[in-house]
């Protein structure tokens, strides 16, 4: 077997689910932020999609863990058998404009995040949560919360191209494990140039 066959056995069969920039912007804007628990969700769903995380770590995340002065979050690491890493990632103005609305009317509680008696929130309601309001925004996808991780991955990759980066971004101790970004963004660029070179116009 050569090199260039082997590669193509490394390369993954099935790819992440992916939601483009027109998805993105239609699922931020089936929550009510006028509602509590709209704008609750509101926050969670922009901050997967903006920064990454990971469904247990926006269920996890504190009050202290947002640093408003640096514009900044810290996300604690867990075991090293689920491959994560304690990392600082950086927020955008307006998704800092919705936690601070958010604290403004948040219950009492230790999360940042909670229901609206202060409790810990489940991962069930956040997976339901964010299938339905996908439904209700007429994607054609199956999405799951991690499905924003994996745009915010995809979408970080392609502006910059570096993929340790992402790597850094998602807390992945093993680059192999980021690498399946770049197969996403490859494949893209095959089926562009595939029509390119059909001859064919849009």
């Amino acid at each position: 077997m050569n090199n260039i066959e082997m590669e193509k056995e490394k390369k993954p069969r099935k790819l992440p689910v992916i939601l483009n920039f027109e998805e993105q912007r239609a699922l931020l804007a089936q929550p009510n932020p006028k509602a509590p628990t709209g704008l609750r969700n509101l926050c969670m769903i922009k901050l997967m999609l903006d920064a990454g995380l990971r469904l247990s770590e926006v269920i996890s995340l504190r009050p202290q863990d947002i640093d408003f002065e640096n514009s900044s979050i810290e996300i604690h690491g867990e075991d090293e058998q689920k491959d994560v890493r304690s990392r600082t990632l950086w927020l955008g103005q307006d998704t800092l404009e919705l936690i601070k609305r958010w604290l403004e009317i948040k219950p009492n509680s230790e999360y940042l995040f909670s229901t609206l008696k202060g409790g810990r929130l489940d991962d069930r309601y956040i997976r339901e949560m964010v299938k339905r309001l996908a439904g209700r925004a007429k994607i054609k996808k199956n999405v799951f919360p991690h499905s924003l991780r994996h745009s915010f991955a995809a979408d970080l990759y392609r502006k910059t191209r570096n993929i340790r980066i992402v790597q850094e971004a998602l807390g992945h101790a093993d680059l192999s494990t980021t690498m399946i970004y770049t197969f996403f963004i490859d494949e893209n660029l095959e089926k562009a140039m595939q029509f390119f070179r059909s001859g064919k116009t849009a």
